[in-house]
């Protein structure tokens, strides 16, 4: 069995990290936030959400978050509601990627999900985003704020 952690940036619905593991313990949640980190360098302030799942409440993950200025914010208890952003592109990459299909080996499925998120950041379109993908709605939002006020803004990808 393999599990996939990822870390969704609420404001374009980007995958900005992400972790395959043979298991669910709390070294794979902490992956895919280090690689959001890595790659966001978020300021104090931001706000985590999951579920309750034993990984997202684990000492090492909250004492990370806690490290990095991140507030932890858990679901209710038995409400997937409050985590629908999560749960739809859970959806969306079982549909898209996953039924139906067997991969012949733990490296497969480890490009086939790095390749499908390429995909969903840069080309899949979302209704929710006035129809363009992730990166450009990011892209679209840098350039209208820079024009605007002229504060430089940083995005990275």
């Amino acid at each position: 069995m393999l599990f996939l952690s990822f870390v969704i940036d609420c404001f374009s619905r980007k995958i900005v990290g992400w972790q395959l593991a043979t298991h669910m313990r709390a070294e794979l949640v902490l992956d895919a936030l280090e690689m959001a980190n890595g790659l966001r360098r978020p300021d104090a302030g931001l706000i985590a959400h999951s579920d309750r799942g034993s990984q997202y409440t684990s000492f090492t993950y909250t004492d990370r978050l806690e490290q990095l200025g991140i507030d932890p914010s858990v679901g209710s208890k038995g409400d997937a509601y409050d985590n629908a952003m999560a749960e739809a592109w859970v959806a969306t990459f079982k549909n898209e990627l996953v039924d139906g299909r067997r991969f012949g080996s733990f490296e497969q499925l480890e490009h086939e999900v790095l390749d499908f998120i390429g995909f969903y950041n840069d080309e899949r379109l979302h209704e929710a985003l006035d129809d363009v993908p992730p990166s450009e709605y990011e892209q679209d939002y840098v350039l209208f704020n820079y024009e605007r006020d002229n504060t430089p803004m940083l995005a990275a990808t």
